[in-house]
């Protein structure tokens, strides 16, 4: 059903209200606080290319969130769309000057930590990690876009992405998490969302909270250890929730190149450890990750 005063978009419906940016920033900017600045915008392109174009002069912890992205950016520039209110789009901008910057490469790994930690305490959705910036949760099999080796216990679906951009000072790291898309509304069959992963709530102010609160604690955690991922917890936990570990891989690499093995572990630099028979150990720190194997035998 349609809101008579909802914008003419076709998406628009009362179960998906807008966001109330007045409470949020009640909940979430504080004295002392690592978010100084929160805004809700009804529509843009990209939050993330939003803040990236004006980084020079923001403040850490500013925070965009915006109810619908036209044109939301993935890894390798892939598109992500959604309708209008049914997920959490926003990018923050962080400057962590106390940590070398080589060891920044870990943002995106701790935005994914703390999402899905955020996430599994405020929907009630267990999510995991696909190497380097994805987020997954279990769906039922029978959504309409089966694919090949789906068993009726579910099958892992992708309900959010990372984007981490160097921009002036610091870095932009932008989340994309499917909330309440309905099976018809996927936009992929290797597409999920939290409603149909079972989540306990689908309130979107709800989640932003959980998601910021959260990772603010890991951020000032990293950074008080000086970015480093061992001392401050991350590279464990990171390994725990991974998905990808312990499973056949392919990672497509810059430059038209490939590579097939078992992701081993996660090193102390953030990279993908891939096993590629004869002893032979390839870290990979940027490319494109398939599942070849799961625990449902398709591909992921």
């Amino acid at each position: 059903m349609t809101s008579p005063d909802a914008p003419h978009n076709r998406w628009s419906d009362l179960d998906r209200p807008p966001l109330n940016v007045a409470a949020l920033r009640r909940g979430l900017l504080r004295p002392g606080g690592l978010w100084s600045s929160l805004d809700v915008v009804e529509s843009t392109g990209s939050t993330n290319s939003d803040l990236a174009g004006r980084a020079d002069d923001l403040a850490e912890g500013t925070v965009l969130v915006a109810e619908e992205q036209t044109a939301g950016r993935g890894r390798l520039d892939r598109a992500w769309t959604a309708p209008s209110r049914s997920g959490l789009f926003f990018s923050v901008f962080l400057t962590p000057r106390e940590v070398p910057v080589e060891r920044w490469g870990w943002l995106p790994l701790l935005a994914g930590v703390a999402a899905a930690t955020g996430l599994a305490r405020s929907a009630g959705v267990d999510l995991a990690l696909k190497w380097p910036n994805d987020l997954l949760v279990t769906v039922p099999g029978d959504l309409g876009h089966p694919r090949p080796g789906e068993t009726p216990a579910g099958a892992e679906r992708k309900a959010g992405g990372i984007l981490a951009e160097r921009a002036g000072a610091g870095v932009v790291i932008g989340m994309g998490i499917n909330v309440s898309l309905r099976a018809a509304e996927l936009p992929a069959p290797t597409a999920g969302s939290l409603a149909l992963a079972g989540a306990v709530s689908t309130d979107r102010e709800t989640l932003l909270r959980a998601v910021l609160r959260s990772l603010e604690e890991w951020y000032g955690t990293w950074r008080a250890a000086g970015g480093d991922a061992a001392a401050s917890g991350l590279q464990e936990a990171y390994a725990a929730g991974c998905a990808t570990l312990e499973r056949t891989v392919r990672a497509q690499l810059p430059g038209d190149r490939s590579i097939v093995g078992e992701a081993v572990a996660i090193d102390g630099d953030g990279r993908l450890v891939l096993s590629t028979g004869g002893g032979l150990m390839e870290p990979v720190s940027a490319g494109d990750i398939v599942h070849l194997r799961g625990a449902e035998g398709g591909l992921t």
